[in-house]
């Protein structure tokens, strides 16, 4: 049997993560697949230190404009294959989503858009995920288990946040939202914190910088790992890192065997 632990983390920035002690971190920890979001840098604005990564494998997705979105993966396994994007220019641009092949499964490293400011971004953000539904659901067709994972950019229900109902009105927890994740799952996609923990309150991985959000848990579960059906045996832990600073968020990870 192998057993295999990923990671998933929302950093805010992978270069203000690496003054944070991103790096070590990340050897500390020893996962073997580690996949982040808003990573908000080019390439050629990287140092070199996390360019290249003893034992990792190191994959960059970065959007147009600088200082923006962007995802990158590091991974003990070389993958079979790496992909980018959704295959829609429209939805590219952004460096948003990294889709790497393994023998046992085909994994999403996502960052869903954001609303925006008075929610003018949501269509565009449902539009990009039911593309991702989509190109998630043809791996499925042929035969691949599937494992998405990152900050998704929404609460699930009302247990998945410290303020529901404030906040109904508000990107991220608005009715539409929800449903599309209603409609993910209503595909059998497993959100495996639930699958463990399905009434654990104050189990956040976000959290306003504003008013002491953290120091007072007044936060939100936005990051996860999903997993279709077929990997449901093979999933043995899920887990929040509430305890690692450095960003606004906190990783989220799982452990699968084989």
């Amino acid at each position: 049997m192998v057993k295999l632990t990923l990671l998933s983390w929302n950093v805010n920035g992978v270069r203000a993560a690496h003054r944070k002690g991103f790096l070590d971190w990340l050897r500390n920890a020893q996962p073997d697949f580690l996949g982040i979001q808003e990573t908000k840098a080019q390439p050629e604005q990287l140092t070199a230190d996390l360019l290249e990564i003893p034992g990792c494998h190191v994959y960059y997705s970065s959007a147009e404009r600088k200082g923006y979105a962007g995802t990158a993966a590091f991974s003990k396994h070389e993958p079979l294959k790496v992909e980018y994007g959704l295959g829609e220019e429209r939805f590219d641009n952004e460096g948003r989503l990294i889709i790497l092949h393994y023998p046992e499964f085909v994994l999403f490293n996502v960052y869903v858009p954001n609303g925006g400011a008075g929610n003018y971004r949501v269509p565009y953000k449902l539009a990009y995920s039911d593309k991702m539904l989509e190109l998630a659901e043809g791996f499925r067709k042929q035969g691949r288990g599937v494992i998405l994972c990152g900050d998704f950019n929404t609460a699930h229900a009302e247990i998945d946040l410290a303020r529901p109902k404030p906040n109904r009105k508000n990107t991220g927890f608005l009715p539409e939202e929800c449903a599309w994740l209603d409609k993910f799952t209503e595909h059998g996609y497993i959100d495996t914190f639930r699958h463990f923990y399905p009434d654990r309150r104050e189990a956040y991985t976000w959290w306003d910088q504003r008013f002491k959000a953290r120091e007072r848990n007044v936060g939100w579960r936005i990051d996860y790992f999903f997993i279709t059906p077929d990997l449901a045996d093979n999933l043995k832990s899920a887990f929040i890192l509430s305890d690692v600073m450095g960003s606004d968020h906190c990783p989220v990870g799982i452990e699968l065997e084989f």
